[in-house]
């Protein structure tokens, strides 16, 4: 048998846990992403399959407030879920359910969770 690589791995964990996770219009679905040079964040209604809100330290939103791209630091993610709780906010979005795309929950992904929460996500 094959060895899998790192994302192949991931892939499988991001399977395994939309099985269970599924958002709805009270209770939207927050998918986040990192690669080596940016973080993405959505919230997205699975039922209608659309995205309601974005965000990501390569956006013009994100320029525009901050002056530069990011994305490389656990700052640039915290600001990242600064921009993104705005954006829910103006939407009317307080509750969401987190999806952390088969990423473990640590470093960035727990730095951008934890800021989302005190802005005032609820999760």
């Amino acid at each position: 048998m094959a060895k899998l690589t790192r994302q192949e791995r991931r892939e499988r964990r991001h399977k395994r846990i939309r099985k269970k996770i599924f958002g709805t219009p009270e209770r939207p679905r927050l998918c986040v992403y990192r690669s080596l040079n940016a973080f993405y964040a959505q919230i997205i209604d699975d039922t209608k399959g659309i995205t309601l809100v974005s965000a990501s330290s390569i956006d013009k939103d994100y320029v525009q407030m901050f002056g530069k791209r990011g994305g490389k630091s656990i700052e640039d993610v915290k600001k990242v879920a600064q921009l993104l709780v705005k954006k829910a906010k103006e939407k009317g979005i307080t509750k969401v359910v987190f999806d952390r795309n088969g990423f473990l929950y640590h470093g960035k992904i727990k730095a951008f969770a934890d800021a989302c929460r005190e802005l005032g996500l609820e999760f």
